[in-house]
């Protein structure tokens, strides 16, 4: 009966119910289960078969080209699209029910950086999905905003407009914002691109210590060069799986030229080094 009382409110408004669905017993953070898709007016499948499964711990990396399905994945996993066929679940129930513990950072050109509102204002709407819409932060709320601005090194820029800071301060915001969510599964859409080293570094350090505590992580990453150093596991999509394991396994010369269509010169390995 709560879970259907639950499932109501959720309905009534998605975002910000006080649902918690336990895990279920042996069950991954994600899998996907045979999942295709294809955007309306397309002819081709955007995915197609689509298997994976990934468990609490793990720091996964999504490898592909332009164009491959990796940020279609993300969004189905979010119910953002729905699946021509096949499903996802998240700790063992649907993934439309478990919204609450699943985190996104979206592409940095997906967002709109000229919204008037501060660096806190953004890491606050974090802890929405625990309040609820209308709901003042309580003092809990406060003190996780302000440990996941400290994790990220921005406390001194909080009251800073977002439209005011440089790329990789603007990545450091959208981390710390997922910080204070506190999810148990984090979808990272190329939280790589266009930021300064000292800030990858960081994002991987941060990355490193969540999953030491058991949260799930799936990054979406071009950079070969970081897979063997920062990930558990490399999963290497173009519209279907081509590999998946762990990255020296998978990182090879054929894995290259299948998902991105060229191959390296045979003496070049720059992910061995």
């Amino acid at each position: 009966m709560s879970e259907v009382r639950c499932e109501s409110r959720r309905r009534a408004l998605a975002y910000g119910g006080r649902c918690h669905l336990a895990s279920l017993a042996g069950e991954p953070a994600l899998e996907v289960k045979g999942v295709s898709h294809r955007y309306p007016a397309m002819q081709d499948d955007a995915l197609s078969a689509v298997n994976l499964k990934i468990h609490p711990g793990e720091r996964v990396a999504l490898v592909g080209p332009n164009g491959a399905g990796k940020s279609t994945l993300i969004r189905l996993i979010l119910g953002m699209e729905t699946p021509l066929a096949g499903s996802v679940s998240v700790f063992g129930h649907s993934a439309s029910r478990c919204l609450h513990r699943v985190a996104v950072v979206p592409q940095r050109s997906s967002i709109d950086w000229h919204f008037p509102v501060t660096v806190r204002q953004v890491v606050t709407m974090g802890r929405y999905v625990h309040l609820g819409w209308f709901r003042r932060p309580k003092a809990e709320d406060k003190e996780a905003v302000d440990a996941a601005l400290e994790a990220m090194e921005i406390q001194d820029l909080a009251e800073r407009q977002v439209g005011e800071l440089s790329g990789g301060q603007q990545q450091r915001v959208m981390l710390a914002r997922t910080l204070a969510h506190d999810a148990d599964l984090m979808l990272l859409d190329e939280p790589l691109n266009h930021v300064d080293i000292s800030t990858q570094e960081l994002i991987f350090h941060t990355l490193e210590r969540l999953t030491a505590q058991g949260k799930a992580v799936m990054v979406s990453t071009h950079d070969l060069g970081v897979l063997t150093v920062h990930f558990s596991r490399a999963l290497f999509l173009d519209k279907r799986i081509i590999a998946d394991g762990p990255p020296r396994e998978v990182l090879t010369p054929e894995t290259i030229a299948e998902a991105y269509g060229f191959e390296f010169h045979k003496d070049y390995a720059p992910w061995t080094s």
